[in-house]
C-alpha cells in the first residue's frame, strides 16, 4: 500500500489552502495573467454545449473471454481482457482542470464521456499515466473509489489519491512492474512531462504494456514524437495500441503528430491501432477533425488496422 511521505502532505495542503485563500476570482486572475488566450477561450466556452456521444456502447454485453474495448473519450478507454476490467486516465467531468468548489477552471469538453460514471462495470485497474489534469481528474477519481479496486498510477503521484479508499495504489517508474490480478503492467518511458502545478516538477510520468493471458497492450499515455516505445514489445508483438494523436499545434514538443504516433506503433510492433487525445477538449490549433485524417492518410493502405473512429465505438478481439 502508498503511503504519502509528509513533505508531500504538506506541500499539498499549502497548495490547497492557497488556492483555496483566492478563491474563484483570485485563481481566475492568477490565469489570467499566466495565459489569457486560455481565459478568453474560457469565457468563449460558457455557452458552447457538450455534444451527446456519436456512439454509446454496451460492456454489460462483453465476455470473460477476448479483449474488449471502448472509446469513451480523450484519453479514456474501457478495456475488458479475459474478464478483467480496466479503465484508462478516466477523466468524466464536463472541464478537465483545476476544481475549486462548485467551479473548474480548465477547458471544456466538445464531446461528453460515451458512459456516465455511473454505468460504468465494476473497474478492477484505473491505469494512471500521469497528473496532468486532462488525463488524472480528481473528481472522476472520487467516484471511482471501491475497495475492489486498484490503481496503477507514475512515480510520486499517489499523494494526489485517497489512498485508503481503494483496494491498492501502486505507483511504478519506467521498466518497473505491477502484478494486479492476471494483468502484469510494466512502466514505459515516453516524451512528454509529469508536473500538474508548475513547481511539482518531480512528478512520473508513464506509459505501459498490459499483459494478460495472451494478449499484450500497449498504453502510450501522453507523448511526443519518440523512439523509447520501439524495444515495448520485447521479442512478441502487440495485440493493440493506444497512442494519443492530437494536440500537436503548436506543442508538438509535447505531443506526437498523427504521423509520428503511427510510426512509433509500426515500430512497436503493434497489430492494430487505437487512437486517442483528440476530439474531446480543444487542447490546440488544429481543426478538430485534422488528427484522424492525418492518420489514416499515414496509415495509407494499411488504414484497415485503425480500429476507432469516434467516440463510443466498441472493438473486440476473440
Amino acid at each position: 500500500m502508498y503511503e504519502i511521505p509528509e513533505n508531500k502532505r504538506r506541500w499539498s495542503r499549502r497548495i490547497l489552502l492557497s488556492t483555496g485563500g483566492m478563491g474563484v476570482v483570485g485563481a481566475g486572475a492568477m490565469i489570467y495573467q499566466a495565459a489569457p488566450g486560455f481565459w478568453q477561450q474560457y469565457t468563449r466556452e460558457l455557452r458552447r454545449p457538450v455534444s451527446p456521444s456519436p456512439k454509446i456502447p454496451n460492456p454489460s454485453e462483453w465476455p470473460d473471454q477476448g479483449l474488449h474495448a471502448a472509446w469513451l473519450g480523450h484519453s479514456t478507454v474501457l478495456l475488458k481482457v479475459d474478464g478483467f476490467t480496466i479503465i484508462t486516465d478516466p477523466v468524466f467531468s464536463t472541464r478537465a482542470g483545476l476544481h475549486l468548489g462548485p467551479v473548474t477552471l480548465g477547458v471544456k469538453r466538445l464531446t461528453a464521456p460515451a458512459l456516465a460514471l455511473a454505468n460504468l462495470p465494476k473497474i478492477d485497474l484505473v491505469l494512471l499515466s500521469h497528473a496532468h489534469m486532462d488525463h488524472f481528474d480528481l473528481p472522476s477519481l472520487r467516484r471511482l473509489e471501491q475497495r475492489v479496486t486498484t490503481v496503477v498510477t507514475a512515480s510520486r503521484t499517489g499523494d494526489l489519491l485517497r489512498v485508503g479508499q481503494y483496494a491498492g495504489v501502486h505507483e511504478i517508474g519506467w521498466g518497473q512492474e505491477q502484478r494486479v490480478g492476471p494483468a502484469t503492467i510494466r512502466g514505459l518511458e515516453v516524451n512528454h512531462w509529469g508536473a500538474r502545478l508548475r513547481t511539482d516538477t518531480y512528478r512520473g510520468y508513464n506509459g505501459y504494456l498490459i499483459q494478460i493471458g495472451h494478449y499484450r497492450i500497449l498504453f502510450a499515455g501522453d507523448t511526443a514524437d519518440t523512439t523509447k516505445l520501439t524495444k515495448a514489445a520485447g521479442s512478441k508483438h502487440i495485440d493493440m495500441a493506444i497512442i494519443p494523436i492530437g494536440a500537436y499545434n503548436p506543442w508538438v514538443r509535447f505531443h506526437c503528430t498523427p504521423e509520428q504516433a503511427w510510426r512509433i506503433s509500426q515500430e512497436a510492433r503493434a497489430e492494430l491501432f487505437f487512437p486517442v487525445h483528440h476530439s474531446t477538449f480543444q487542447l490546440s490549433r488544429e481543426p478538430v477533425t485534422e488528427p484522424l485524417e492525418r492518420l489514416h492518410a499515414a496509415a495509407g493502405s494499411q488504414e484497415k488496422r485503425i480500429i476507432i473512429h469516434e467516440i463510443g465505438q466498441e472493438f473486440k478481439l476473440s
